[in-house]
């Protein structure tokens, strides 16, 4: 008969029988949990008369658990049965979905698993047995009434504890099972429409699988329990924990285990144990968050990996094989998931595979690099495979990405020294397991190494430097083969205030080199194992030149010749003695004419000995690499670098050491954009923007290779490297740096057009691609050279500069008239409005004497692009025409006679400094198409007016 009518009648407020055997069900269950913690759960807990051993204090702390567990069931059942209650007072008012059972179903189901799973524990370890010792025999005698009334239907004739166990267990699953049929019963009982319906059938499937749950967890509990009573009791104490639970066992169904041999088979819940005889140390134990089950090959084979061991296990039935892979699966997914399923997996949801990526923590035991280390990251098939963290005993730390078990991609490691909180830190590129690529090495010493590495050495270009702080300070720029330095490179030794610019070999001096000091003396030369052999030039500050044999200490010996300033010559026999200083033997040559200054204090160091194409090939070399690859987005950063956390802030944070670094923002997507935009712009003045913004930009590989070139450039010609007998070599490397360019920028284009199913053209001749390279590529990239160069140009032209500025300063004595006058600018071309008095200094009337045509050459100093300045140049010439034909009222061209002297005035009045270096550098950066053109025509008048003002008659005008 059904309680309730069709849906909307008052009869549908009536309760049903259901609900009052709920109500008396609950009731019921209070009571007896009341009891249970009463008579049970507090005599278990009072406290034992002797201390407690290990497995005492275990029991204890599981009974605790249970009691709070308890009191928790007695919680929620007092609010289902005050639920029940208010709605058999009133039907009414009161609707079915209001009943906890059914509105907090999920809630109740909780409190219950909780329970569960602190009773199973406590029946594993056999808590209520041992617990029962600790009071006397006599009191659970006098207390026989009491626990009667729980031991109804459980045999009394065993142990205290097992039947208090088994009075639990019986009381439990009584309950469960009539929430189970009283739900059930009410789902049938319940209408189609009734507002409840889905809150009761909910309900009703939950406690059905709270029903199968429970009965699996105090199956597993029950064979787990047999199994310890079974065991050695070394292997007992070994093995047992309250949370482990015995899931399959060799003896039920046998399984053979290879190439590993295996007496016995235990398969729990968080591990798998492959027994070896009764020793615990002769076993194998495999946590089941580090175990996987590879597809299935074989029917009758079960095959797993681990991160050190690959095995299988050997069915004679491939029924047998199912159960133990459906069970190893199963395991290892519950495992990772840390809980058990629920429901418990039955039909339909068995777990068809384990995960092959999971995160976990394991520490290896088998020889290799990796002993001893606990690695906590991610894993792949058995191997660490993407981000982790390394940590050995001896205080090494790695975190980075891995690959197939070893380090590969970005990491970093601190390496602890000797002395106390001292740490070398490699953060770097890692290939295989060893570093590859570019890397930033922070040591314990104060060294630190930028550069490149190549099977966990230093290979190919990088910087190494002792710091300014150290006591003898010193940095290494330049190429390294197999750890050591070899190759061009450029080492300064800040301790004797020298630089040495030349080849290397197995990191010592050797071959030709350039030694500059602190003092502007150069030295240049063959080295051999650091060394130098055989003759040598030696340059003094004074310009002064030595040719022969002398010490490490630059100290003149043996036979030599020295040319000095004046054209004089000394040669024959130097010795220096300790006190009585350098002792010549040899011939004093004062016939001799004074040499041309340009073949003195403009002598050039290092031009031959070092061809310019093969200088930075170790900062080229990995671009071109990277273009042959085909541009890979994975391998940028490798290439490009990286910023990190100092070495500091990781020192302070090593505990908490991470890899979190400022990378290229998803490089692959990145690439992609570089070579794209190199497709859209490819318009002469859309490709001069294009490569402006890429120049600019570190993130760019263009820019980054301009950065690279610029450090080489720092570290040969900036500070001691400052010295004008090098400024050749230096103009040879800029100009070979804007041809590297631009082969790398039509790198990038080809990789960008090959992925479009496009080719290249080819470039027409050389005159082509030197046009581009000097009228494009050049002024774009020179600016970031421009300061050391042009510096080297004003060291070199300093003489020159200097008489040039004192006729400027004399010409700036005089006035607009009297040095038109002086210059024999023809009278018709002067300004009218000039007022002829011999005292003005200036012209009175703006915009008048050439003004315009002064401002305008001043401009040069504005811009560092060669073309540019040229340009600035022509429009100077530009304005002294327009100025002339103002005066003429017509339109006239300045035949050269007339535009030289007026030329003259006007660089005169713009007092521009160092003209010199600026015209040298202008026509050596040139576009050699524009040689014998217009603007080396205005150029060569240029220099024609630089010379005419410092010469010496210029500086001994007539007075005014």
């Amino acid at each position: 008969m059904t309680a309730f009518a069709r849906p909307g009648s008052g009869a549908q407020a009536m309760c049903s029988p259901v609900e009052t055997a709920l109500l008396r069900l609950e009731e019921e269950f209070l009571t007896a949990l009341a009891r249970i913690n009463k008579h049970v759960l507090q005599p278990l807990l009072v406290p034992a008369p002797e201390p407690l051993d290990v497995q005492g204090r275990e029991c204890r702390q599981l009974l605790q658990q249970l009691q709070g567990s308890t009191q928790q069931l007695q919680k929620t059942t007092e609010e289902s049965l005050r639920s029940l209650r208010k709605r058999l007072r009133l039907p009414d008012t009161v609707g079915l979905e209001s009943l906890k059972l059914l509105c907090n179903a999920g809630g109740v189901l909780q409190v219950h698993m909780e329970y569960i799973e602190c009773y199973t524990s406590c029946m594993v370890v056999q808590a209520f047995q041992k617990a029962v010792k600790w009071r006397p025999s006599e009191y659970w005698q006098d207390k026989q009434k009491e626990l009667r009334l729980l031991l109804r239907g459980v045999g009394s004739e065993g142990p205290v504890g097992t039947a208090l166990a088994q009075a639990l267990r019986q009381l439990l699953t009584h309950h469960v099972q009539q929430y189970v049929r009283h739900l059930l019963s009410l789902r049938d009982t319940t209408g189609e429409g009734h507002p409840a319906r889905e809150l009761v059938v909910h309900a009703a499937a939950l406690f059905e699988d709270l029903q199968s749950f429970m009965r699996q967890a105090l199956d597993q509990a029950a064979a787990t329990q047999a199994l310890w009573r079974s065991l050695d009791c070394e292997l007992r104490d070994a093995l047992c924990t309250p949370a482990r639970r015995l899931l399959q066992d060799s003896e039920e169904i046998f399984v053979m285990v290879s190439p590993l041999w295996a007496d016995r088979v235990l398969l729990f819940n968080d591990v798998l144990i492959l027994l070896q005889g009764h020793s615990v140390h002769s076993s194998h134990s495999f946590d089941l968050k580090l175990v996987w089950v590879e597809p299935e090959q074989d029917r009758c084979m079960v095959y797993l990996l681990t991160p050190e061991e690959e095995f299988y296990f050997y069915c004679k039935k491939s029924r047998d094989q199912v159960v133990w892979r459906q069970k190893v699966t199963q395991a290892v997914c519950q495992a990772l998931r840390e809980k058990k399923d629920f429901p418990v997996l039955g039909a339909g949801q068995e777990a068809s595979e384990t995960p092959a990526c999971r995160t976990a923590v394991y520490t290896f035991r088998a020889e290799g690099h990796l002993r001893q280390a606990t690695y906590d990251g991610k894993w792949w098939r058995a191997r660490p495979h993407g981000q982790g963290t390394l940590k050995w005993p001896d205080g090494r730390n790695h975190v980075g990405t891995f690959c197939q078990g070893v380090e590969h991609g970005f990491g970093v490691l601190l390496v602890p020294q000797a002395s106390e909180d001292k740490f070398d830190c490699y953060k770097c590129h890692w290939l295989e397991g060893s570093m590859c690529g570019y890397g930033i090495c922070e040591y314990s010493t104060e060294k630190v190494y930028k550069g490149y590495f190549r099977a966990g050495m230093r290979h190919g270009f990088g910087v190494l430097e002792i710091t300014p702080q150290a006591s003898q300070p010193s940095r290494y720029t330049g190429h390294w083969e197999r750890g050591l330095r070899s190759g061009y490179g450029v080492q300064e030794d800040g301790d004797r205030g020298e630089r040495y610019i030349g080849m290397w070999r197995a990191d010592q001096r050797h071959g030709p080199g350039v030694m500059v000091t602190q003092a502007g003396v150069c030295y240049q030369g063959t080295f051999q194992a650091d060394k130098m052999v055989g003759p040598g030039i030696l340059l003094y500050e004074d310009d002064s030149l030595y040719e022969g044999t002398f010490t490490r200490d630059l100290i003149l010996t043996g036979k030599g010749k020295i040319t000095f300033l004046n054209g004089f010559t000394l040669q024959g026999s130097f010795s220096h003695g300790t006190r009585t200083g350098l002792h010549v033997q040899g011939e004093l040559d004062t016939a001799a004419l004074p040499p041309d200054p340009g073949s003195t204090y403009k002598r050039q160091l290092g031009l031959g000995a070092f061809p310019v194409e093969s200088r930075w090939q170790g900062v080229y070399g990995p671009f071109r690499d990277f273009v042959s690859a085909g541009c890979p987005g994975d391998r940028q950063e490798a290439l490009l670098g990286f910023h990190m956390q100092s070495l500091k802030e990781l020192r302070e944070s090593q505990e908490d050491l991470c890899c979190e670094r400022t990378p290229l923002e998803d490089s692959v997507d990145r690439m992609e954009d570089v070579l794209e935009e190199l497709l859209q712009h490819r318009e002469p003045e859309a490709l001069q923007q294009c490569l402006r913004k890429a120049l600019s930009s570190s993130l760019h590989p263009l820019g980054k290779l301009v950065r690279m070139l610029m450090m080489t450039f720092q570290a040969t010609y900036a500070g001691i490297g400052a010295n004008k007998h090098l400024q050749e070599l230096a103009q040879e490397e800029v100009k070979q740096h804007a041809r590297e360019l631009w082969a790398a920028y039509r790198g990038l284009l080809q990789v960008a057009l090959q992925r479009k199913g496009q080719a290249l053209e080819e470039e027409e001749d050389a005159e082509k691609r030197d046009q581009q390279v000097y009228g494009l590529m050049l002024p774009l990239m020179l600016p970031s050279f421009y300061s050391e160069l042009f510096t080297l140009y004003m060291l070199l032209h300093e003489k020159e500069d200097s008489l040039y500025i004192r006729g400027i300063t004399n010409f700036s004595l005089f006035s607009d008239t009297k040095l038109l006058e002086f210059l024999d600018v023809q009278k018709h071309l002067w300004p009218k409005d000039l007022k002829l008095t011999s005292n003005q200094r200036h012209s009175l009337v703006k915009d008048k004497c050439f003004l315009s045509a002064t401002e305008c050459l001043q401009k040069i100093l504005a811009t560092m692009n060669p073309w540019e300045k040229l340009e600035v140049l022509e429009r100077t010439c530009g304005e002294i025409e327009a100025t002339v034909s103002r005066v003429l009222g017509q339109e006239h061209k300045l035949p050269m006679d007339d535009l030289l002297p007026l030329l003259i005035y006007v660089v005169s009045r713009a007092g521009i400094q160092h003209l010199g270096a600026e015209i040298h550098l202008i026509r050596d950066m040139m576009e050699p198409i524009r040689t014998g053109g217009l603007y080396d025509f205005l150029l060569t008048a240029l220099e024609s007016c630089y010379q005419h003002i410092q010469r010496d008659e210029m500086r001994r005008l007539p007075s005014h």
